[in-house]
């Protein structure tokens, strides 16, 4: 049984490093197709790069964001731990966001992590449902806001982006519907796990499912008790939005951190900005690992037309590079830190 689960987790990870390889070959065969190399090497070679050290401790800001509102949601939840415990649990939810369709091997893995590490598996659960429903608000406040005031600067370069941010769109917003209903029913979310634990217990008929479906029917009792005192500090929620939304908004900055360190000053920081997060909208529900290849596309269909031709894909290099490339070699460094320092606490317990 050992070597059976084993290997049906080796073929799961073999899986998704095939089709992360896979997508990654795709999107730079996109990017450097009919492109003069030499051409984007001179560009690269003359920018300011300093401003990319700035981007990069965006990113780390972007990460650490997570942290804190973490450290928030559990101290509130009636449990407490180290800013330094919540950002190993951030790193390691990033980097398998990287790496899976959809970002949805990031928060399994997260609450993996902190069941591991002593945090209730009731209280991970609910501090997660509450940062992805934050998480993607802020792209819907992004979305919601060109929808409504149409300015025109910005409104003028999206002609052939709109049909994608219209998908974001919708598919957001059924998520984070979904998401806010199990947060404030939490009876809903009781029932439908408990549905699902009986209707596993028809096919497995061993002594220890029975016993893991007491644990979880326990949990999630306790999870309804902890969700309803929650949903009693409203400030609390809106201060987690504000913070969501600094933090989303640092990473989407660096985008113009980039456009500046090539010279070019046309388009303002608001402006390259709010595009780069309506680029996330676009492409945060596509089945892709970190939305490679779309956010490529994306990209080149908004900034082509004001950047030029031999512009725009040394900057969608160094953007790409700084906000999903930069954050994944990061996470992917913090998470064997994760590994070893919980997992080795668990072993000396």
């Amino acid at each position: 049984m050992g070597s059976k689960s084993f290997m049906k987790k080796f073929k799961k990870v073999l899986f998704n490093a095939i089709f992360l390889a896979f997508c990654l070959g795709i999107t730079l065969f996109y990017v450097f197709h009919n492109e003069d190399v030499d051409i984007i090497k001179g560009y690269i070679k003359d920018a300011y790069w300093f401003l990319w050290i700035i981007g990069s401790i965006c990113v780390l800001m972007f990460i650490m964001g997570e942290s804190v509102i973490f450290k928030y949601l559990l101290r509130v939840l009636g449990y407490k731990t180290s800013l330094w415990n919540c950002s190993l649990y951030s790193f390691v939810g990033f980097f398998f966001s990287c790496v899976t369709p959809s970002a949805s091997g990031g928060q399994p893995m997260q609450a993996w992590f902190m069941t591991r590490d002593g945090v209730p598996v009731q209280l991970s659960t609910l501090a997660l449902l509450i940062v992805t429903i934050n998480y993607k608000s802020v792209l819907l406040i992004y979305g919601f806001a060109l929808i409504i005031f149409k300015p025109p600067g910005i409104y003028g370069m999206l002609s052939g982006a709109m049909p994608w941010i219209y998908i974001g769109l919708f598919f957001n917003f059924m998520i984070v519907w979904f998401m806010i209903t199990l947060a404030i029913k939490p009876k809903f979310a009781e029932m439908i796990v408990m549905w699902i634990f009986s209707q596993l217990s028809k096919i497995f008929k061993k002594r220890k499912f029975y016993i893991i479906e007491k644990k979880a029917e326990r949990a999630m009792s306790d999870y309804v008790v902890r969700s309803k005192n929650l949903m009693k500090h409203k400030t609390l929620m809106l201060k987690v939005l504000g913070i969501t939304f600094i933090q989303r908004t640092i990473l989407f900055f660096t985008t113009y951190l980039v456009i500046v360190s090539f010279g070019f000053t046309d388009i303002g920081p608001g402006t390259a900005t709010w595009l780069q997060g309506l680029i996330s909208l676009s492409v945060d529900m596509l089945p892709l690992p970190g939305g490679m290849g779309a956010s490529e596309h994306i990209f080149n269909l908004i900034f082509r037309p004001v950047l030029g031709s031999n512009l725009t894909t040394p900057a969608l290099i160094v953007s790409r590079g700084l906000a999903y490339y930069t954050q994944l070699i990061i996470s992917a460094i913090m998470t064997v830190v994760a590994y070893i320092v919980i997992f080795g606490r668990r072993r000396k317990q």
